[in-house]
């Protein structure tokens, strides 16, 4: 069974394009959503993660973090255990 994947994003971000181009590197599938003008929802976003910036990055409704985050679990294997567990 394939784990969803949801990014929140702003079209002006490089750390939300280097997120993608990471998840997209290993060929998966995700859903993003794009924040731009949407300040009730980034509002909402922002009181139940803590984190002010985007991306925010959830595998099954489970906070990863930001791109530094999902770098990080990427490069110590992480990601993949997290991906296939």
């Amino acid at each position: 069974m394939s784990k969803e994947i949801v990014i929140y994003t702003w079209t002006v971000c490089p750390y939300c394009v280097r997120a993608k181009n990471l998840l997209e590197a290993k060929g998966l599938k995700y859903k993003e959503i794009n924040l731009d003008g949407q300040d009730e929802e980034l509002k909402s976003l922002q009181e139940k993660t803590g984190m002010k910036t985007v991306p925010q990055i959830f595998i099954d409704d489970q906070l990863v973090g930001g791109y530094r985050e999902l770098a990080a679990f990427e490069a110590t294997g992480e990601l993949d255990r997290m991906l296939n567990s």
